[in-house]
């Protein structure tokens, strides 16, 4: 117990969010502008298809991150999220892609809040802010799962926006201690040539090169 609460303590020493860096609902929405339309276009005859994420098919992944982002936005209000279980918005109907739509853009208002990123929320009381950039790492990397499985481009815009540089930050002070927790998978090394996308895919064990057929 004393060594979870240690692991805990470390991550609540991430630094709260300075003037001057972009605010996490503008990283979200820039986040969100590239996932929706990756998930309007994956066809229903891809859902069974395997992704990047081994313990997920297609319509198991897209049910996960619907999922996070539902619950996210009541850690924004600080309200508590239940992740006791996943439900099957994907099998509810055929309009679970605007619903996917219109909760990640409830999402964004959410964390767009005056206060959304001030003081502690959920169970662990992480800090806001840090739990903010969880979901955003969520809704791009898992889009690029996504995206890979089902044959779909997708590159994060430009380092410019701040996203990047964000999580590869967010990743680089939370991954020991997130690892040691089983939030994030163990690294795979870097391609010669990776970019700055690639390589956070790496820190988060992800292949950028990988196929659904594999290598």
């Amino acid at each position: 117990m004393t060594h979870e609460i240690n692991q805990i303590d470390e991550i609540n020493e991430i630094s709260e969010p300075n003037a001057g860096v972009p605010s996490l609902g503008d990283l979200l929405g820039t986040a969100a502008a590239q996932a929706v339309p990756v998930v309007r276009a994956i066809p229903d005859v891809a859902l069974a298809h395997p992704t990047p994420c081994a313990e997920y098919d297609v319509k198991a992944l897209v049910n996960h991150l619907f999922h996070v982002v539902v619950e996210f936005r009541e850690l924004a209000a600080k309200k508590p999220a239940d992740f006791t279980s996943t439900p099957d918005r994907v099998g509810a109907g055929d309009d679970w892609r605007d619903g996917f739509a219109e909760a990640t853009a409830r999402l964004v208002e959410a964390w767009s809040q005056p206060g959304a990123e001030d003081g502690t929320t959920g169970a662990m009381e992480l800090p806001a802010r840090t739990v903010g950039c969880l979901v955003l790492l969520d809704l791009t990397v898992h889009i690029w799962d996504l995206a890979r499985a089902t044959g779909q481009e997708y590159r994060p815009h430009p380092a410019g926006t701040g996203v990047l540089s964000t999580l590869a930050d967010t990743v680089a002070e939370m991954a020991p201690t997130a690892r040691q927790m089983g939030m994030f998978a163990e690294p795979l090394p870097a391609p010669k040539d990776a970019n700055t996308f690639d390589r956070l895919l790496t820190e988060t064990g992800r292949d950028p090169h990988w196929t659904p057929t594999g290598r």
